[in-house]
Protein backbone atom coordinates (compact mmCIF):
# COMPACT_ATOMS: atom_id res chain seq x y z
CA UNK A 1 0.00 0.00 0.00
CA UNK A 2 2.87 2.79 0.78
CA UNK A 3 4.52 2.17 -2.14
CA UNK A 4 1.80 2.83 -4.10
CA UNK A 5 1.19 5.86 -2.56
CA UNK A 6 4.66 7.12 -3.22
CA UNK A 7 3.96 5.70 -6.73
CA UNK A 8 1.03 8.00 -7.61
CA UNK A 9 -1.32 7.48 -10.59
CA UNK A 10 0.45 7.09 -13.76
CA UNK A 11 0.58 9.97 -16.25
CA UNK A 12 -1.52 10.39 -18.90
CA UNK A 13 0.67 10.13 -21.84
CA UNK A 14 1.89 6.61 -20.34
CA UNK A 15 -1.67 5.24 -20.65
CA UNK A 16 -2.20 2.94 -23.74
CA UNK A 17 -4.57 3.89 -26.39
CA UNK A 18 -5.05 1.39 -28.62
CA UNK A 19 -4.82 -2.68 -27.45
CA UNK A 20 -1.46 -4.22 -27.89
CA UNK A 21 -2.47 -6.59 -30.19
CA UNK A 22 -3.30 -3.22 -32.72
CA UNK A 23 0.12 -1.94 -31.98
CA UNK A 24 1.23 -5.27 -33.26
CA UNK A 25 -0.86 -5.16 -36.10
CA UNK A 26 0.28 -1.39 -37.12
CA UNK A 27 3.57 -2.42 -37.04
CA UNK A 28 3.49 -5.68 -38.73
CA UNK A 29 1.87 -3.26 -41.66
CA UNK A 30 4.72 -0.95 -41.65
CA UNK A 31 6.82 -3.23 -41.82
CA UNK A 32 5.55 -4.84 -44.80
CA UNK A 33 5.16 -1.17 -46.78
CA UNK A 34 9.09 -0.86 -46.14
CA UNK A 35 9.96 -4.32 -46.91
CA UNK A 36 8.32 -3.54 -50.21
CA UNK A 37 9.31 -0.52 -50.61
CA UNK A 38 12.59 -1.91 -50.28
CA UNK A 39 12.72 -4.71 -52.70
CA UNK A 40 11.37 -2.23 -55.15
CA UNK A 41 13.75 0.10 -54.84
CA UNK A 42 15.96 -0.27 -58.09
CA UNK A 43 12.34 -0.47 -60.59
CA UNK A 44 11.65 2.90 -58.22
CA UNK A 45 15.14 5.02 -59.67
CA UNK A 46 14.31 4.03 -62.62
CA UNK A 47 10.32 5.55 -63.06
CA UNK A 48 9.42 7.83 -65.53
CA UNK A 49 6.76 10.66 -65.20
CA UNK A 50 3.57 8.53 -65.35
CA UNK A 51 5.25 6.03 -62.69
CA UNK A 52 6.51 8.65 -60.86
CA UNK A 53 2.81 9.77 -60.80
CA UNK A 54 1.58 6.40 -59.79
CA UNK A 55 3.38 6.22 -57.29
CA UNK A 56 2.69 9.26 -55.54
CA UNK A 57 -0.86 8.46 -56.15
CA UNK A 58 -0.02 5.30 -54.31
CA UNK A 59 1.75 6.48 -51.41
CA UNK A 60 -1.18 9.38 -50.88
CA UNK A 61 -3.71 6.08 -50.84
CA UNK A 62 -1.24 3.58 -48.71
CA UNK A 63 -0.46 6.28 -45.95
CA UNK A 64 -3.76 7.43 -45.13
CA UNK A 65 -5.03 4.30 -45.34
CA UNK A 66 -2.64 3.19 -42.61
CA UNK A 67 -3.97 6.80 -40.82
CA UNK A 68 -7.44 5.08 -40.91
CA UNK A 69 -6.34 1.92 -39.22
CA UNK A 70 -4.91 3.76 -36.37
CA UNK A 71 -8.27 5.36 -35.93
CA UNK A 72 -10.14 2.94 -36.20
CA UNK A 73 -8.36 0.66 -33.68
CA UNK A 74 -7.72 3.65 -30.89
CA UNK A 75 -11.79 4.28 -31.26
CA UNK A 76 -12.28 0.64 -30.82
CA UNK A 77 -10.25 0.83 -27.89
CA UNK A 78 -12.15 3.32 -26.19
CA UNK A 79 -9.78 6.33 -26.67
CA UNK A 80 -10.46 9.99 -28.12
CA UNK A 81 -8.78 10.90 -31.26
CA UNK A 82 -6.84 14.43 -29.19
CA UNK A 83 -5.11 11.11 -27.85
CA UNK A 84 -3.22 11.01 -31.30
CA UNK A 85 -3.66 14.55 -33.07
CA UNK A 86 -3.29 15.87 -29.20
CA UNK A 87 -6.43 19.22 -28.30
CA UNK A 88 -7.74 20.96 -30.20
CA UNK A 89 -7.03 24.47 -31.12
CA UNK A 90 -9.20 26.91 -28.99
CA UNK A 91 -7.85 30.37 -30.05
CA UNK A 92 -6.03 32.09 -32.51
CA UNK A 93 -3.49 32.88 -30.15
CA UNK A 94 -2.97 28.62 -30.10
CA UNK A 95 -2.53 28.49 -34.09
CA UNK A 96 0.11 30.91 -34.13
CA UNK A 97 2.08 29.55 -31.40
CA UNK A 98 2.25 26.35 -33.10
CA UNK A 99 2.51 27.90 -36.44
CA UNK A 100 5.47 29.82 -34.88
CA UNK A 101 6.94 26.82 -33.48
CA UNK A 102 6.81 24.90 -36.68
CA UNK A 103 8.73 27.46 -38.49
CA UNK A 104 11.53 27.70 -36.08
CA UNK A 105 11.86 23.95 -36.19
CA UNK A 106 11.37 23.51 -39.88
CA UNK A 107 14.36 26.37 -39.82
CA UNK A 108 16.52 24.23 -37.46
CA UNK A 109 15.89 21.03 -39.19
CA UNK A 110 17.13 22.39 -42.67
CA UNK A 111 19.86 23.89 -41.02
CA UNK A 112 21.22 20.64 -39.22
CA UNK A 113 20.01 18.13 -41.77
CA UNK A 114 22.15 20.60 -44.47
CA UNK A 115 25.54 20.28 -41.82
CA UNK A 116 25.12 16.75 -42.16
CA UNK A 117 24.62 16.23 -45.62
CA UNK A 118 27.45 19.20 -46.34
CA UNK A 119 29.55 15.97 -48.15
CA UNK A 120 26.94 15.72 -50.68
CA UNK A 121 27.62 18.01 -54.02
CA UNK A 122 25.18 17.92 -55.95
CA UNK A 123 21.92 16.07 -56.35
CA UNK A 124 21.73 12.78 -54.31
CA UNK A 125 21.16 9.53 -56.62
CA UNK A 126 19.95 7.19 -53.21
CA UNK A 127 16.64 9.96 -53.34
CA UNK A 128 16.80 12.22 -56.75
CA UNK A 129 14.14 9.61 -58.06
CA UNK A 130 11.87 10.96 -55.22
CA UNK A 131 11.76 14.54 -56.88
CA UNK A 132 8.86 15.62 -58.96
CA UNK A 133 9.79 16.77 -62.49
CA UNK A 134 7.15 19.51 -63.96
CA UNK A 135 3.44 20.52 -63.22
CA UNK A 136 1.36 17.82 -62.84
CA UNK A 137 4.14 16.19 -61.00
CA UNK A 138 4.86 19.05 -58.66
CA UNK A 139 1.29 19.62 -57.80
CA UNK A 140 0.62 16.03 -56.51
CA UNK A 141 3.98 16.18 -54.87
CA UNK A 142 2.64 18.80 -52.84
CA UNK A 143 -0.66 16.75 -52.20
CA UNK A 144 1.87 13.74 -50.89
CA UNK A 145 3.84 16.24 -48.59
CA UNK A 146 0.45 17.18 -46.81
CA UNK A 147 -0.40 13.52 -46.51
CA UNK A 148 2.82 12.83 -44.73
CA UNK A 149 2.67 15.41 -42.32
CA UNK A 150 -0.87 14.54 -41.39
CA UNK A 151 -0.35 11.08 -41.59
CA UNK A 152 3.01 10.05 -40.69
CA UNK A 153 2.75 12.60 -37.75
CA UNK A 154 -0.54 11.10 -36.16
CA UNK A 155 1.05 7.55 -36.83
CA UNK A 156 4.80 7.81 -35.32
CA UNK A 157 4.55 10.55 -33.01
CA UNK A 158 0.70 10.66 -32.19
CA UNK A 159 -0.03 7.18 -32.00
CA UNK A 160 3.71 4.73 -31.87
CA UNK A 161 4.97 6.95 -29.73
CA UNK A 162 2.22 7.16 -27.29
CA UNK A 163 2.24 3.60 -27.40
CA UNK A 164 6.02 2.96 -26.85
CA UNK A 165 5.77 4.87 -23.88
CA UNK A 166 3.07 3.01 -22.14
CA UNK A 167 4.42 0.14 -22.82
CA UNK A 168 8.14 1.02 -21.41
CA UNK A 169 6.64 3.49 -18.98
CA UNK A 170 9.78 5.93 -20.23
CA UNK A 171 9.07 9.03 -22.47
CA UNK A 172 13.05 8.58 -23.74
CA UNK A 173 12.80 5.55 -25.13
CA UNK A 174 9.22 5.65 -26.57
CA UNK A 175 10.35 8.42 -28.40
CA UNK A 176 13.72 6.49 -29.61
CA UNK A 177 11.72 4.06 -30.62
CA UNK A 178 9.15 5.98 -32.45
CA UNK A 179 12.27 7.59 -34.27
CA UNK A 180 14.10 3.87 -34.81
CA UNK A 181 10.83 2.93 -36.92
CA UNK A 182 10.13 6.77 -38.64
CA UNK A 183 14.09 5.67 -39.70
CA UNK A 184 13.04 2.09 -40.70
CA UNK A 185 10.41 3.34 -42.70
CA UNK A 186 12.40 4.73 -45.09
CA UNK A 187 14.99 2.62 -45.34
CA UNK A 188 14.72 2.52 -49.01
CA UNK A 189 15.85 5.74 -49.46
CA UNK A 190 19.97 4.68 -48.11
CA UNK A 191 20.49 3.84 -44.25
CA UNK A 192 22.37 7.06 -44.62
CA UNK A 193 19.17 8.74 -45.20
CA UNK A 194 17.24 6.68 -43.03
CA UNK A 195 19.55 7.37 -39.89
CA UNK A 196 18.73 10.96 -40.75
CA UNK A 197 15.38 10.58 -41.07
CA UNK A 198 15.45 8.89 -38.04
CA UNK A 199 17.17 11.54 -35.86
CA UNK A 200 14.66 13.86 -37.12
CA UNK A 201 11.96 11.90 -35.93
CA UNK A 202 13.20 11.88 -32.34
CA UNK A 203 13.18 15.64 -32.30
CA UNK A 204 9.90 15.68 -33.93
CA UNK A 205 8.99 13.14 -31.27
CA UNK A 206 10.64 15.25 -28.30
CA UNK A 207 8.37 18.52 -29.87
CA UNK A 208 5.19 16.43 -30.06
CA UNK A 209 6.01 15.20 -26.00
CA UNK A 210 6.48 18.99 -24.77
CA UNK A 211 3.81 20.31 -26.63
CA UNK A 212 0.82 17.56 -26.34
CA UNK A 213 0.23 17.46 -29.81
CA UNK A 214 1.48 16.66 -33.27
CA UNK A 215 0.18 19.77 -34.79
CA UNK A 216 3.34 21.85 -35.15
CA UNK A 217 4.91 18.59 -36.16
CA UNK A 218 2.52 17.83 -39.04
CA UNK A 219 3.02 21.50 -39.97
CA UNK A 220 7.01 21.67 -40.06
CA UNK A 221 7.09 18.21 -41.67
CA UNK A 222 4.85 18.96 -44.82
CA UNK A 223 6.76 22.35 -45.34
CA UNK A 224 10.37 20.45 -45.18
CA UNK A 225 8.89 17.96 -47.53
CA UNK A 226 7.35 20.52 -50.01
CA UNK A 227 10.45 22.87 -50.18
CA UNK A 228 12.69 19.52 -50.38
CA UNK A 229 12.28 20.40 -54.22
CA UNK A 230 13.50 23.47 -53.98
CA UNK A 231 16.77 23.18 -52.33
CA UNK A 232 17.61 19.16 -53.11
CA UNK A 233 20.66 20.50 -55.07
Amino acid sequence: MASAVLAGPVPRQFNRIAAPLHTVIVLAVEAALAWSAQLRTAQMHAVDHAGRLRMYERTILVEWLVLALVIVGVRLYGSPLTAVFGERWHSLRQVSTDIGIALVFLIVSIMVLSALSGHHKGPDASTAFLFPRGAPEISTWILVSLTAGICEEALFRGYLQRQFMAFTRNAAIGIALSAAAFGAAHAYQGWWHAAQIAALGAVLGALAYWRRTVRPGMIAHAAQDILAIFVRH
